[in-house]
């Protein structure tokens, strides 16, 4: 069939109408109005703006994560700045809350010293036993009970000595000492059995217990813990402190300890002529050793005259004994407590005067209480005491003396009369 007659056929005839057409709409250019042009720009820019809204919004959520990043960061640092400092606040606190105990000087305790109670062993066991019992009992039959008083003293390895009184303990109204009674022990256990007298003494920790012949009790001496009338005095506002344990300006030589305490072997930097004195101090305890050996220093007044320091607890009284004048005068009383218990001295010293000749015109005079109690009176000094300096009319320091035995003090301060005069000397405690 020829073209021709093909287009003259129905089909074609359809296809080419229908391929007309086609070509007739894709090739009439198309009228638009303002008004559409208007629509289409409005719906283009709304469009338009649809399409940067996301990114829009994509930035500010950038910026706005950028900024919680930034405050994380700054808070994560912050908490571990507080990680870090939390135990040493934390080790603050519990330091506040337990300190750490003192313990005994392990170099000192191998000499047999201890500069605290001892804390186990026969050592301690036999710690616990010294001291001070007083208490009433009736020593014989159909007899009022009297006061008795009761110093015991180890002499160590359990060993142990006691001075038994009438009227109670040294210091008491009605303390007799002519009634002085010694007894020797040995421990056992944790028992003392102490004789020598008409009865048996047997001491605990807390108490004492007087046996007769017969096994009958004659009383009960519970243990009795004096405290000296001067202890913790505060310095008159005219006072020199000398030492307070913050530091040893006021000595030409003196240490401080681990405790905050002064060491033995300190000088008085303050040359001083008539002045009152007021110093507590702690004896150790030395219970293998005896005499001057036994918890030794000394206060040299003027580094001439000295007061002595010893453990003279449960002793007789003795001229080279606590509160004596160094090997010129005893005491009035032996008012020594038991070693490493804190005991006070209070000093009133008068210089001697000199003439413009050099020759002494008035003897130095000295008055001193011991854990409150007089123990000299206004004594006169004909010279120099034990190892004290020759006299002059110039002053010398006052020192602590170093007797190699480590004797502790603290609360040191002197009044020097010659700036400012006190009446109420020695002071009395702050509880009192």
């Amino acid at each position: 069939m020829s073209f021709r007659k093909f287009l003259a056929t129905p089909t074609p005839r359809v296809f080419t109408g229908l391929l007309a057409l086609c070509l007739t709409v894709s090739l009439t250019p198309q009228t638009v109005s303002a008004q559409e042009k208007d629509s289409a720009a409005a719906k283009k820019s709304d469009d338009s703006k649809s399409e940067d809204k996301p990114a829009q919004e994509k930035a500010e959520k950038k910026a706005e994560d950028a900024s919680k990043d930034a405050k994380e960061v700054k808070a994560s640092e912050k908490k571990a700045d507080k990680a870090a400092d939390a135990p040493k606040e934390e080790a603050t606190e519990e330091s506040k809350e337990q300190p750490s105990e003192p313990k005994p000087d392990p170099a000192w305790v191998e000499k047999g010293v201890w500069t605290l109670p001892p804390t186990d062993g026969p050592a301690a066991v036999d710690y616990k036993l010294i001291g001070e019992y007083a208490g009433d009992v009736s020593i014989q039959t159909e007899a009022a009970n009297q006061r008795f008083g009761i110093q015991i003293r180890a002499l160590g390895s359990g060993e142990f000595e006691a001075l038994a009184y009438e009227g109670g303990l040294p210091g008491d109204e009605k303390f007799n000492e002519a009634t002085q009674l010694r007894l020797i022990g040995r421990r056992n256990g944790e028992t003392l059995v102490l004789s020598g007298g008409p009865w048996a003494l047997f001491a605990g920790p807390e108490k004492c217990r007087l046996i007769n012949f017969d096994g009958d009790s004659l009383g009960e001496l519970p243990r009795v813990i004096r405290t000296s009338s001067t202890m913790g005095a505060q310095p008159p506002k005219e006072a020199l402190v000398l030492f307070n344990g913050e530091n040893t300006d006021q000595f030409t030589k003196a240490r401080i300890t681990d405790e905050g305490l002064l060491a033995h072997g300190a000088n008085v930097n303050w040359l001083l002529n008539d002045f009152d004195l007021h110093l507590e101090f702690r004896i150790p305890h030395m219970p293998g050793k005896q005499g001057q050996q036994r918890g030794n220093s000394g206060i040299y007044l003027q580094s001439r005259y000295e007061c002595q320091i010893l453990d003279s607890f449960g002793t007789e009284r003795v001229f080279n004994g606590l509160g004596a004048l160094y090997r010129f005068k005893p005491p009035r009383l032996n008012m020594a407590f038991p070693p490493l218990t804190w005991q006070t001295y209070d000093i009133r010293f008068t210089a001697a005067r000199f003439g413009a000749d050099g020759k002494k015109l008035r003897p130095a005079h000295v008055t001193s209480w011991v854990n409150g109690v007089k123990v000299q009176d206004n004594v006169a000094l004909p010279g120099p005491t034990g190892a004290g300096k020759a006299e002059e009319a110039l002053p010398l320091p006052t020192l602590l003396q170093d007797h190699s035995d480590p004797v502790r003090f603290r609360n040191v301060w002197v009044l020097d009369r010659g700036i400012a005069a006190s009446d109420s000397f020695p002071p009395k405690s702050q509880e009192e």
